[in-house]
């Protein structure tokens, strides 16, 4: 065996290339023409309004690009500045459609060579970001205090964008009925200013409203880790509502016990919704001792095994569910109203689970991370673990439980490629305005994937992780030329994913005819 390195070397290439490693963004630029987002931005966003330097739509795009590309830094930037094949592309669709003096007008803004209003240099992505910060938060952004800064004119206008693409999905694929799902998700961080979790760690807990029909997160709040996940929701509830198509017939909205707030669910239950009336929920009930009584006086009989269906058959589980009659102290006051019903589930605990030999009732509890109770079962003493759910569906018992579950897999894969496949998972400074705005152009990029994965590429697509994405569509290396006035991305005869890119560029085509008009 010859010893040393293999037979090959790396060189500079000296000539002008105009490769790119990025091929596929092209398809992600013809999507966002579709969508209208650069217009949107332009329309709904004001974090900069000088006459010089990176406008909002230049750093917005380049943020949302690196999240696609899978940077998760503002340093990354630098990798997109240096691929002059997709800054080449990049600048093209930018100055589309643009007159003459509207071109003269924008490279007026550069008086460095090595700025084109293309990609921001990681510094100019630092000020811009730090702008959506308010100094005089900090003040109340401390351990102890639950507080939700006040939402600024430029973080809204983001969110005002990400409604926008809402509209889009709609507008293609129209919904009648809208299931949301509430979760938040604990974003672990060591920035110094960052306050604790209840998990004991530094953190961010951003609160998101998951659109289940569609795919897309319509609305996200960022929060400080101290900030429970049930805090405020009716507030973020309404706000959800304003950032839905419209052509939503019906509302219904899933979370698990940190929505258990009475205000949040007479709100629903009680026609308060302008838009919607009675918005029909599936909320995880606080498994308190009076909840443990009741579920206690449930008969025997009463008691129903729980059927799982799994491709189209169906089996029996190790679980039960039992209606429960069940009156907490917030409703026992008034004699008219809504009827709400809980549903309780047990599922037997293994008895090789239970601590050997207990002190007490308490330390055998503190044993598990959730609920359980002793009940009698055929005249025998077992342990349970509990749980419960009240709504105002008024569906089967089975077909509920089905229904209120379908909540964890989704969101929870959501936050998952928040903070694994996108930016979400690390935060650029300390100042927590600007790590607000990261959050919600992660949110951009994402939703923009959403629309790529469902809309355009369907099939098989539409549920692979963005690792899956980026090999096959995105990490395409080709050529980009201009000649005649027409640009061309020009890639090697063999790459699978030519076919790919045309027939995403045909697709995207049927969607422009389909929205036409939108704005």
């Amino acid at each position: 065996m010859a010893k040393g390195l293999l037979p090959f070397k790396y060189e500079i290439e000296t000539g002008h290339s105009f490769m790119t490693q990025y091929a596929g963004l092209g398809s992600y630029l013809d999507l966002s023409h579709a969508v209208r987002l650069r217009q949107s931005i332009e329309k709904h966003v004001n974090a900069r309004d000088q006459e010089q330097g990176y406008t909002d739509n230049e750093v917005i795009f380049s943020l949302i690009l690196l999240n696609l590309t899978g940077g998760e830094s503002m340093d990354d930037l630098l990798m997109l500045r240096a691929d002059p094949g997709l800054m080449n592309l990049l600048q093209h669709t930018q100055w589309s459609g643009k007159t003459r003096s509207e071109r003269r007008k924008l490279a007026k803004r550069w008086c460095k060579k090595k700025d084109d209003g293309v990609f921001p240099s990681p510094s100019s992505g630092f000020r811009y970001i730090n702008s959506y910060h308010d100094e005089s938060w900090d003040k109340d952004l401390t351990h102890g205090k639950a507080f939700i800064p006040p939402t600024t004119a430029a973080l809204k206008g983001l969110y005002n964008v990400n409604g926008k693409m809402a509209d889009f999905y709609q507008r293609v694929s129209p919904q009648e009925n809208a299931t949301v799902d509430f979760d938040a998700t604990i974003a672990e961080t060591n920035k110094k200013n960052a306050l604790y979790s209840y998990k004991g760690s530094k953190s961010y807990q951003p609160l998101n409203a998951y659109w289940a029909e569609t795919g897309l997160v319509v609305n996200s709040e960022f929060r400080s880790g101290n900030v429970p996940a049930g805090y405020d929701l009716k507030r973020f509830l309404i706000r959800t509502i304003q950032h839905l198509p419209a052509g939503i017939k019906t509302l219904s909205i899933r979370s698990d016990t940190a929505g258990y707030q009475w205000d949040l669910i007479k709100y629903c239950a009680e026609e308060k919704s302008e838009r919607f009336g009675v918005i029909e929920f599936g909320i995880g009930v606080d498994v308190t001792p009076a909840f443990k009584q009741a579920v206690d006086e449930v008969p025997e009989k009463d008691w129903h095994t729980y059927i799982k269906t799994v491709k189209g058959e169906q089996f029996e589980t190790n679980q039960q569910w039992a209606e429960v009659v069940f009156v907490p102290n917030a409703i026992c006051n008034k004699k008219t109203g809504p009827e709400y019903r809980f549903i309780a589930t047990r599922e037997k605990i293994p008895e090789q689970l239970e601590l050997i030999e207990p002190k007490s009732e308490k330390e055998r509890q503190l044993s598990f991370n959730f609920p359980t109770m002793l009940m009698n079962n055929a005249g025998k003493c077992c342990r349970y673990k509990i749980f419960g759910i009240v709504t105002n569906r008024t569906i089967p018992g089975n077909e509920l439980i089905k229904w209120f579950r379908q909540r964890c897999g989704e969101s929870e894969l959501v936050h998952a490629r928040m903070k694994d496949d996108f930016a979400g998972g690390r935060f650029p400074t300390d100042k927590f305005g600007a790590n607000a705005a990261w959050w919600a152009i992660m949110i951009l990029a994402l939703n923009l994937s959403v629309l790529m994965q469902r809309l355009v590429l369907g099939g098989k697509w539409a549920k692979k992780r963005m690792k899956a994405i980026r090999f096959a569509l995105i990490n395409i290396a080709a050529s980009v030329r201009k000649r005649s006035r027409t640009l061309f991305v020009r890639l090697n005869g063999n790459s699978p994913g030519y076919k790919l890119l045309l027939r995403a560029r045909e697709r995207i085509i049927e969607l422009i005819t389909i929205v036409t008009g939108f704005g």
